[in-house]
């Protein structure tokens, strides 16, 4: 039986093609995972299960034939359930959806289709991807595999808790303040959330147009490569060589970004970045002055932005929103136009900054999240000496990125002393998402486990 917690895509497309197994049993060990788990965590919304096994026979069928459609050919993901896959319900969580059923693939999923991947089935989130602990959901919240106590992150809580337990070899997810990485970081995987722009959020539900990224979520950087790749249209991407690591200029923001944090997640970053700098990284530390405005001016883009997008059902069936999503969306109806552009203003200040910050460096190293995971139902957090609401704690060190377009990756760099994961995120340059991926190569096998 093979371990579809640990397994990467690489490894796996290496045991399909030596013929060790077949995309055909790798789904059914995955289907079993679901099964066995699915009623304890809450990953998924909708189990495909006839869909995916048709899909694993017709790959390994294509393979027999010498139709290989390369390192994605055969592999079970999850999607999201924000995202249209023709013929099924995008619920995005909510029973304001209720009857839809999606006419078309996303792009992003017609190029998977296009890669040869197997798709599970779709996974639950925080309703409309409007928060980050994937506890309000009209399914029912998501679980951590760590810990089903505890919250697996969010939007895109679902996805990660699937990889982690098995359920898929990866998944799909959106990000627009964080909810690629924060899942990522809660449970332990690696999320990637590109260049604002490069993957096509046409067939996702919006949370801010402005904001909104797709993105991958997998155990290792190089399964990410290969999902972001694909998710781009290239269903056979050359392989990923890493940057040198000796002579890797980081720049760490410390004020603002190391200001709340817990003191695990302290100690696992300071344990990375000395790992790092054992390896020849050269560490230096960067400053961007006006990060303290970062939380008003995503706070108004964000919430005009999906109040806009809401308004008709909102007035239409409101009763249908869980009440805390219920609630933000209409806090977005009282944002003054005079916030929402100089918010707009204060992004692009915060665009030249990172841009500044990362002149003189190959990327920026920080933390993903404050905390560990917290308890599903928590309000708020113990930080040290101090109490933090949990929603804003944990949108604190991502939502920069959203604002600015940078592209970011979250990587398991440790555990604390109950088992629950920590995560290093790094940010490369716009429009060098490919270069931010050599980075976390290189930096990956010096941060110890790889995820789960």
């Amino acid at each position: 039986m093979i371990d579809t917690s640990t397994l990467t895509i690489e490894e796996f497309g290496r045991r399909l093609r030596a013929r060790e197994t077949t995309a055909e049993q790798m789904t059914e060990e995955c289907l079993r995972r679901i099964d066995a788990d699915n009623p304890r965590l809450n990953a998924f919304i909708l189990v495909m299960a006839d869909q995916a096994r048709q899909q694993a026979r017709e790959a390994d069928r294509e393979l027999a034939a010498g139709h290989d459609r390369g390192p994605l050919h055969g592999v079970p993901i999850s999607i999201k359930d924000l995202v249209d896959v023709r013929g099924t319900p995008t619920t995005a969580a909510s029973r304001v959806r209720e009857g839809h059923v999606a006419e078309r693939d996303a792009p992003a999923i017609a190029h998977l289709r296009q890669a040869g991947a197997v798709i599970i089935g779709k996974t639950n989130l925080h309703e409309f991807a409007f928060g980050t602990t994937n506890e309000d959901s009209a399914f029912g919240p998501a679980r951590n595999p760590h810990d089903p106590a505890r919250s697996p992150g969010g939007s895109s809580g679902g996805s990660a808790a699937s990889i982690v337990a098995g359920m898929a070899l990866a998944s799909i997810g959106t990000d627009t303040g964080g909810s690629i990485r924060i899942p990522a970081a809660a449970c332990g995987a690696v999320g990637l959330k590109p260049t604002h722009g490069e993957v096509s959020t046409a067939g996702v539900v919006p949370l801010s147009r402005a904001l909104d990224h797709v993105g991958p979520l997998a155990r290792s950087v190089a399964d990410a490569w290969i999902m972001y790749r694909a998710l781009l249209g290239d269903a056979t991407p050359r392989g990923l060589a890493p940057s040198p690591i000796s002579g890797l200029r980081v720049a760490v923001p410390r004020a603002y970004f190391c200001d709340v944090l817990d003191d695990q997640v302290r100690a696992r970053f300071e344990e990375a970045l000395e790992a790092l700098r054992a390896a020849g990284v050269r560490v230096g530390e960067t400053d961007i002055r006006h990060a303290k405005e970062i939380g008003p001016a995503y706070l108004h883009i964000v919430l005009a932005d999906a109040a806009t997008h809401h308004a008709a059902t909102l007035e239409s069936m409101p009763e249908r929103y869980t009440a805390p999503v219920r609630l933000r969306l209409e806090m977005g109806r009282y944002v003054l136009a005079e916030d929402y552009v100089r918010a707009q203003a204060g992004r692009e200040l915060l665009r030249q900054e990172v841009d500044a910050a990362l002149a003189g460096c190959d990327a920026l190293v920080l933390p993903t999240l404050p905390i560990v995971a917290p308890p599903l139902g928590a309000d708020s957090v113990n930080v040290g000496s101090t109490q933090e609401p949990v929603r804003n704690v944990m949108l604190r060190l991502t939502q920069l990125f959203n604002l600015t377009g940078h592209p970011a990756i979250a990587l398991p760099c440790g555990r604390t002393a109950d088992g629950l994961p920590c995560s290093l995120q790094i940010v490369g340059a716009r429009g060098q998402t490919e270069q931010l991926m050599r980075t976390a190569l290189a930096c990956e096998a010096h941060l110890g486990r790889r995820s789960g």
